[in-house]
């Protein structure tokens, strides 16, 4: 097997599975799982023009990128036409962006997902982008329709900060959520502000952090320009497959097995216990897009 790659067997083994528990979230009878027997998919583009020399973001470049997700994960080939699927004129959008200064959603993505909405008919005055004080913002209360897009990190509570965690701000005590390792995030998709309501969940992986000691931990020396987002309407498949790319590039960096800590259980816990999505590598469609040197997954 090349270096670069990861098997279900390997996920399951090592890796992220390995620090949680050797796996035994992840060892549950097949006919418990979650769902249809049909595999979901997820969407991985990468284009290493999307940062420039300053590793600034040319919009240009993120707004094909994101266009090529969407055309993808719907199968209509019109840009706008696949917009059409996922939202209505009628619709209330709220675009959960994620702020955390050193490494925060490009406002380009967040002008590339606008436009798109407004294009299929959405009103702009109908359109939110925000992150925090959810509870309080009546595009947020009020929404029919979100769109779910972060960076995706290493995180000194949840061990990894993904799309499941992303919703943390929709609740007025997040620290709620946070012991054991914020195990239970995934029950935040099951209150009234957001049941039901994700059109689509994007995690951006321009310059991923693959590692970080203590609380809002920052090193740009364990980030790299892997130029890409991953795209899906299953937040645990897109969180999975996220996690197995950073396990890659600790063990590539490292040179080592070197597990996230704390183990980012509740992207598994999602899958087996809330039942939100689907966490195997084996049930996941990866279709990979553009540039595929150290694609690592």
């Amino acid at each position: 097997m090349d270096e670069n790659t990861i098997s279900r067997r390997d996920f399951l083994k090592g890796g992220a599975a390995a620090a949680i528990a050797g796996a035994a979230v992840l060892a549950v009878p097949e006919d418990s799982r979650p769902g249809t027997t049909a595999n979901t998919k997820v969407v991985l583009v990468r284009n290493r023009d999307v940062l420039d020399e300053r590793g600034r973001v040319r919009e240009e470049v993120a707004q094909l990128m994101l266009d090529q997700a969407v055309t993808t994960l719907t199968g209509i080939k019109d840009r706008v036409g696949a917009w059409k699927r996922l939202v209505k004129p009628a619709d209330v959008v709220g675009i959960k962006t994620n702020v955390w200064e050193p490494l925060r959603t490009p406002p380009e993505l967040e002008n590339a997902i606008s436009r798109r909405l407004t294009e299929a008919g959405v009103p702009a005055a109908k359109i939110g982008v925000r992150d925090r004080g959810l509870p309080g913002d009546p595009i947020f209360t009020g929404a029919t329709a979100l769109v779910n897009i972060r960076p995706l990190r290493t995180h000194h509570w949840a061990g990894v900060g993904s799309c499941i965690k992303n919703y943390i701000m929709f609740v007025n005590e997040p620290w709620v959520y946070h012991p054991d390792t914020c195990a239970d995030l995934a029950a935040i998709w099951q209150l009234p502000i957001v049941k039901g309501k994700t059109r689509l969940n994007i995690l951006l992986l321009f310059s991923p952090l693959f590692h970080s000691v203590g609380p809002h931990g920052y090193d740009p020396k364990y980030t790299w320009h892997y130029c890409g987002m991953l795209a899906g309407f299953d937040p645990v498949a897109v969180d999975s497959t996220g996690v197995r790319l950073l396990q890659m590039k600790r063990k590539d960096f490292f040179g080592e097995d070197r597990p996230i800590n704390p183990p980012p259980k509740h992207v598994f816990l999602a899958d087996t216990r809330h039942h939100l999505g689907t966490a195997d590598p084996a049930r996941i469609d990866l279709v990979k897009l553009g540039w595929q040197e150290g694609s690592f997954i």
